[in-house]
Protein backbone atom coordinates (compact mmCIF):
# COMPACT_ATOMS: atom_id res chain seq x y z
CA UNK A 1 0.00 0.00 0.00
CA UNK A 2 1.12 3.63 -0.87
CA UNK A 3 2.16 5.36 2.26
CA UNK A 4 0.53 8.60 2.79
CA UNK A 5 2.49 9.61 5.58
CA UNK A 6 6.46 8.97 5.91
CA UNK A 7 8.22 9.93 8.96
CA UNK A 8 12.82 8.88 9.05
CA UNK A 9 14.89 10.39 11.70
CA UNK A 10 12.77 13.06 13.11
CA UNK A 11 14.42 15.33 15.99
CA UNK A 12 13.11 18.02 17.92
CA UNK A 13 14.84 19.95 21.06
CA UNK A 14 14.02 22.18 23.20
CA UNK A 15 17.24 23.74 24.96
CA UNK A 16 18.98 20.78 26.07
CA UNK A 17 15.98 18.84 26.44
CA UNK A 18 15.32 16.61 23.49
CA UNK A 19 11.76 15.49 22.87
CA UNK A 20 12.37 13.32 19.59
CA UNK A 21 15.70 11.18 19.06
CA UNK A 22 15.02 9.88 15.92
CA UNK A 23 11.48 9.19 15.70
CA UNK A 24 10.66 6.96 12.27
CA UNK A 25 7.14 5.38 11.14
CA UNK A 26 4.99 5.38 8.09
CA UNK A 27 0.98 5.16 7.91
CA UNK A 28 -0.69 3.58 4.80
CA UNK A 29 -3.10 5.42 2.60
CA UNK A 30 -6.46 4.76 3.82
CA UNK A 31 -5.62 3.74 7.55
CA UNK A 32 -5.90 4.44 11.25
CA UNK A 33 -2.59 5.26 12.58
CA UNK A 34 -2.56 5.54 16.47
CA UNK A 35 0.56 7.25 18.18
CA UNK A 36 0.15 5.95 21.57
CA UNK A 37 2.47 7.47 24.21
CA UNK A 38 2.32 8.85 28.02
CA UNK A 39 2.00 12.45 28.31
CA UNK A 40 5.32 14.35 27.48
CA UNK A 41 6.36 11.74 24.96
CA UNK A 42 6.29 13.73 22.12
CA UNK A 43 3.51 12.70 21.13
CA UNK A 44 1.90 16.41 19.88
CA UNK A 45 5.11 17.35 18.78
CA UNK A 46 5.31 14.86 16.47
CA UNK A 47 1.71 16.14 14.81
CA UNK A 48 2.85 20.25 14.95
CA UNK A 49 6.07 19.32 12.96
CA UNK A 50 3.46 17.17 9.94
CA UNK A 51 1.08 19.79 9.98
CA UNK A 52 3.94 22.32 9.37
CA UNK A 53 3.16 24.21 12.96
CA UNK A 54 6.80 23.46 13.90
CA UNK A 55 10.25 23.02 12.16
CA UNK A 56 12.28 20.02 12.88
CA UNK A 57 15.88 19.80 14.02
CA UNK A 58 16.58 16.96 11.87
CA UNK A 59 15.03 14.26 9.66
CA UNK A 60 12.65 14.24 6.83
CA UNK A 61 8.77 14.09 6.73
CA UNK A 62 6.24 13.08 3.82
CA UNK A 63 2.50 14.23 4.18
CA UNK A 64 0.61 13.22 0.99
CA UNK A 65 3.65 13.03 -1.06
CA UNK A 66 4.91 16.42 -0.29
CA UNK A 67 8.07 16.94 1.76
CA UNK A 68 7.06 18.90 5.00
CA UNK A 69 9.83 21.69 5.13
CA UNK A 70 10.48 22.06 1.17
CA UNK A 71 6.85 22.40 0.22
CA UNK A 72 5.10 23.09 3.29
CA UNK A 73 1.79 24.96 1.56
CA UNK A 74 1.16 21.56 -0.57
CA UNK A 75 1.42 19.70 3.06
CA UNK A 76 -1.41 22.45 4.52
CA UNK A 77 -3.49 21.82 1.10
CA UNK A 78 -3.76 18.28 1.97
CA UNK A 79 -4.33 18.03 5.85
CA UNK A 80 -6.91 18.92 8.36
CA UNK A 81 -6.02 18.95 11.85
CA UNK A 82 -7.87 18.59 14.74
CA UNK A 83 -6.67 19.28 18.43
CA UNK A 84 -7.03 18.19 21.74
CA UNK A 85 -9.22 21.56 22.26
CA UNK A 86 -12.49 21.66 20.15
CA UNK A 87 -11.51 24.83 18.00
CA UNK A 88 -15.16 25.66 17.33
CA UNK A 89 -16.52 29.46 18.04
CA UNK A 90 -19.23 29.68 20.49
CA UNK A 91 -21.06 32.32 19.68
CA UNK A 92 -21.54 30.72 16.41
CA UNK A 93 -24.19 28.63 15.63
CA UNK A 94 -23.04 24.78 14.65
CA UNK A 95 -23.71 25.67 10.91
CA UNK A 96 -22.43 29.32 11.03
CA UNK A 97 -19.06 27.50 11.86
CA UNK A 98 -19.25 25.07 9.58
CA UNK A 99 -20.17 27.54 6.81
CA UNK A 100 -17.02 30.14 7.87
CA UNK A 101 -15.05 27.39 7.48
CA UNK A 102 -16.40 26.54 4.13
CA UNK A 103 -15.89 29.89 2.61
CA UNK A 104 -12.54 30.05 4.23
CA UNK A 105 -11.66 27.02 2.21
CA UNK A 106 -13.38 28.23 -1.08
CA UNK A 107 -15.25 25.48 -0.98
CA UNK A 108 -18.28 25.74 -3.84
CA UNK A 109 -21.95 25.70 -2.04
CA UNK A 110 -20.95 26.24 1.39
CA UNK A 111 -24.30 26.25 2.64
CA UNK A 112 -25.28 22.91 1.35
CA UNK A 113 -22.04 21.51 2.49
CA UNK A 114 -22.89 22.47 5.72
CA UNK A 115 -26.17 20.51 5.95
CA UNK A 116 -24.71 17.80 4.55
CA UNK A 117 -22.08 17.35 7.38
CA UNK A 118 -24.81 18.14 9.87
CA UNK A 119 -26.56 15.37 8.63
CA UNK A 120 -23.73 13.08 8.40
CA UNK A 121 -22.86 13.88 12.29
CA UNK A 122 -26.27 13.54 13.92
CA UNK A 123 -26.27 17.32 14.41
CA UNK A 124 -28.91 18.69 12.16
CA UNK A 125 -31.15 19.58 15.30
CA UNK A 126 -28.61 21.38 16.71
CA UNK A 127 -27.23 23.23 13.88
CA UNK A 128 -29.50 26.72 14.28
CA UNK A 129 -28.14 26.55 18.02
CA UNK A 130 -25.15 28.70 19.21
CA UNK A 131 -22.21 25.97 19.65
CA UNK A 132 -22.19 27.35 23.51
CA UNK A 133 -24.70 25.32 24.58
CA UNK A 134 -23.45 22.17 23.20
CA UNK A 135 -22.14 19.29 25.09
CA UNK A 136 -18.37 17.99 24.59
CA UNK A 137 -19.21 15.44 22.45
CA UNK A 138 -21.20 17.68 20.24
CA UNK A 139 -18.36 20.04 19.94
CA UNK A 140 -16.34 17.44 19.27
CA UNK A 141 -18.31 15.81 16.19
CA UNK A 142 -18.61 19.30 14.75
CA UNK A 143 -15.01 19.78 15.28
CA UNK A 144 -14.15 16.78 13.36
CA UNK A 145 -16.82 17.72 10.86
CA UNK A 146 -15.93 21.34 10.45
CA UNK A 147 -11.79 18.97 9.96
CA UNK A 148 -13.94 17.61 6.58
CA UNK A 149 -14.92 20.30 4.59
CA UNK A 150 -12.36 19.90 1.17
CA UNK A 151 -12.21 16.95 1.97
CA UNK A 152 -8.66 16.76 2.90
CA UNK A 153 -7.03 13.30 2.10
CA UNK A 154 -5.22 12.93 5.55
CA UNK A 155 -6.59 13.99 9.43
CA UNK A 156 -4.37 14.30 12.39
CA UNK A 157 -6.73 13.66 15.42
CA UNK A 158 -4.27 15.16 18.46
CA UNK A 159 -6.34 13.25 21.78
CA UNK A 160 -9.38 14.13 20.20
CA UNK A 161 -11.54 12.11 23.48
CA UNK A 162 -9.25 13.95 26.10
CA UNK A 163 -12.03 14.92 28.41
CA UNK A 164 -15.56 13.02 26.87
CA UNK A 165 -17.48 10.61 28.78
CA UNK A 166 -17.95 7.16 27.42
CA UNK A 167 -20.89 8.07 25.34
CA UNK A 168 -19.32 10.58 23.85
CA UNK A 169 -16.40 8.76 23.13
CA UNK A 170 -17.92 5.92 21.26
CA UNK A 171 -19.53 8.50 18.71
CA UNK A 172 -16.20 10.21 18.04
CA UNK A 173 -15.07 6.29 17.58
CA UNK A 174 -17.60 5.66 15.07
CA UNK A 175 -16.94 8.80 12.98
CA UNK A 176 -12.99 8.02 12.97
CA UNK A 177 -14.04 4.57 11.54
CA UNK A 178 -16.22 6.13 9.16
CA UNK A 179 -13.64 8.75 7.83
CA UNK A 180 -11.06 5.80 7.26
CA UNK A 181 -13.81 3.84 6.01
CA UNK A 182 -13.96 6.54 2.76
CA UNK A 183 -10.15 6.28 2.60
CA UNK A 184 -9.21 9.10 4.43
CA UNK A 185 -5.84 8.53 6.35
CA UNK A 186 -5.79 9.04 10.16
CA UNK A 187 -2.97 9.30 12.31
CA UNK A 188 -4.68 9.51 15.54
CA UNK A 189 -2.42 10.32 19.09
CA UNK A 190 -3.76 9.24 22.52
CA UNK A 191 -2.86 7.97 25.99
CA UNK A 192 -5.84 5.37 25.98
CA UNK A 193 -4.94 1.89 25.02
CA UNK A 194 -8.47 0.92 24.21
CA UNK A 195 -9.03 3.51 21.86
CA UNK A 196 -5.68 2.72 20.09
CA UNK A 197 -7.03 -1.23 20.23
CA UNK A 198 -10.81 -0.29 19.03
CA UNK A 199 -9.35 1.63 15.91
CA UNK A 200 -6.50 1.32 14.69
CA UNK A 201 -4.79 -0.73 11.80
CA UNK A 202 -1.33 0.02 12.88
CA UNK A 203 0.20 1.36 16.21
CA UNK A 204 3.08 2.72 17.64
CA UNK A 205 4.24 3.63 20.95
CA UNK A 206 6.45 6.64 21.54
CA UNK A 207 8.72 6.73 24.33
CA UNK A 208 10.81 8.85 25.40
CA UNK A 209 11.88 10.48 22.35
CA UNK A 210 11.59 7.39 19.98
CA UNK A 211 9.15 4.43 18.83
CA UNK A 212 10.00 1.49 21.01
CA UNK A 213 7.55 -0.88 18.77
CA UNK A 214 5.33 -0.67 16.01
CA UNK A 215 3.09 -3.14 14.40
CA UNK A 216 -0.47 -4.28 13.82
CA UNK A 217 -2.43 -5.39 17.31
CA UNK A 218 -1.91 -9.09 16.59
CA UNK A 219 1.99 -8.83 15.51
CA UNK A 220 2.00 -6.19 19.26
CA UNK A 221 0.40 -9.33 21.31
CA UNK A 222 2.72 -11.80 19.40
CA UNK A 223 5.36 -10.30 21.27
CA UNK A 224 4.31 -11.62 24.76
CA UNK A 225 4.06 -14.52 26.28
CA UNK A 226 0.99 -17.35 25.14
CA UNK A 227 -1.83 -16.07 27.31
CA UNK A 228 -2.98 -18.70 30.19
CA UNK A 229 -6.41 -19.77 29.97
CA UNK A 230 -7.74 -19.38 32.98
CA UNK A 231 -11.82 -19.77 34.11
CA UNK A 232 -13.10 -16.86 35.59
CA UNK A 233 -16.12 -15.18 36.16
CA UNK A 234 -16.55 -11.50 34.39
CA UNK A 235 -17.70 -8.69 35.58
CA UNK A 236 -18.89 -6.12 33.49
CA UNK A 237 -16.72 -3.02 33.68
CA UNK A 238 -18.13 0.34 34.62
CA UNK A 239 -18.15 1.35 31.30
CA UNK A 240 -20.66 -1.34 30.65
CA UNK A 241 -22.77 -0.68 32.92
CA UNK A 242 -23.52 3.73 32.49
CA UNK A 243 -23.61 2.55 28.76
CA UNK A 244 -26.39 -0.14 29.61
CA UNK A 245 -28.19 2.22 32.33
CA UNK A 246 -27.95 5.30 29.67
CA UNK A 247 -29.24 3.22 26.93
CA UNK A 248 -31.93 1.71 29.01
CA UNK A 249 -32.99 4.87 30.36
CA UNK A 250 -33.03 6.58 26.61
CA UNK A 251 -36.02 4.17 26.19
CA UNK A 252 -37.92 5.03 28.91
Amino acid sequence: MENAIEVKGLLKSYGKLEVLKGVDFSVGRGSIFALLGSNGAGKTTVVRILSTLLKPDGGTATVNGFEVQAEPAKVRGSISLTGQFAAVDEVLTGRENLILVGKLRRVGHPGQVADDLLTRFGLTDAGGRRVGTYSGGMRRRLDIAMSLIGNPPVIFLDEPTTGLDPEARLEVWKEIQELAGGGTTVLLTTQYLEEAEKLADRIAILHQGTIIVSGTLAELRAMLPPAQVEYVERQPTLEEIFLAIIGNGAQR
